[in-house]
């Protein structure tokens, strides 16, 4: 299956931040009389820029130098966005490829795993070392390493509670005719079967949280807006991604008390296990 859509995540932080309404300059009022006369007739009045990607910011009014500054500064978050963004998928697919199932007990038909049977990396240095990154501002990485700080222990705290709930994934295993079950991959299933109950922790409002908690300014221009988009894209993205992807490959196999030929020829697998190797996520 395909990594988790970087594009769709871009498109939606974006769309979020202009949802924000966002102006510029902030808390502007209009001066007095002088206000009028200190421009040119072409410069009070231009055109505004279009609420859609990259024109994040809203101009205050739609004088020359405003329309400008919004076009500007919108752009800058626009491009870090992309940045970031890319920065994430590119670690979550790092995350996938070696994420693996562990400890699961298998039992006849059925795979049992409690909380902390799926093992992956963490998010954060992958987001931090990302190549997209490496052009970064000063102010970008401040940002982006608090982006990066959060989303590791809020996707951790999920990871480490995805459960697998008795799903059916060995049917072979019901009746096998012989003393020890092989491994076998499982059949295939949406990750989203594999349910978390900490998967409140990647909810748009708790990620905001976490990442301003993480830059710890209070005063950072913008900040809120800019976690808020990306957060909100983060997690439409992962939620389409859960269900698309497939958890396959998991290697089973087991014992077989009950065989005893030829009065007993077939029986289910007890108590059996899988094979801990990275891959589970990866097709």
């Amino acid at each position: 299956m395909p990594p988790i859509n970087t594009q769709l995540m871009t498109f939606m932080a974006k769309m979020t931040f202009i949802a924000n309404m966002k102006p510029l300059p902030m808390d502007w009022n209009k001066p007095g009389i002088q206000y009028n006369d200190a421009f040119n007739p072409e410069e009070l009045a231009v055109p505004i820029n279009a609420p859609a990607p990259p024109y994040l910011f809203r101009e205050a009014t739609p004088n020359k130098y405003h329309v400008d500054t919004a076009e500007t500064i919108g752009n800058q978050h626009a491009e870090f966005i992309d940045k970031i963004c890319n920065a994430i998928g590119f670690s979550h697919n790092m995350w996938r490829l070696q994420a693996k199932f562990k400890d699961l007990k298998i039992n006849a038909l059925t795979a049992l795993g409690l909380p902390g049977c799926l093992d992956g990396p963490g998010l954060g240095p992958n987001i931090k070392n990302a190549p997209g990154m490496a052009g970064a501002t000063k102010q970008e990485k401040k940002y982006g390493a608090a982006i990066a700080d959060a989303l590791d222990d809020k996707y951790k705290k999920w990871q480490d509670h995805v459960m697998v709930p008795g799903l059916p994934w060995y049917p072979a295993f019901v009746a096998f005719p012989g003393p020890t079950a092989p491994p076998m991959p499982n059949v295939p299933m949406p990750l989203i079967t594999c349910p978390s109950p900490m998967m409140g922790e990647l909810s748009p409002p708790v990620l905001k949280q976490a990442m301003a908690d993480a830059l710890g300014e209070k005063d950072a221009l913008h900040h809120k807006e800019l976690f808020d988009a990306v957060a909100t894209g983060f997690f439409l993205a992962f939620m389409l991604w859960l269900v698309s992807q497939q958890v396959m490959m998991v290697m089973g196999k087991g014992p077989i008390p009950t065989f005893a030929p030829p009065y007993v020829p077939v029986g289910p697998v007890v108590m059996g296990d899988n094979i801990p190797i990275p891959g589970h996520l990866a097709a």
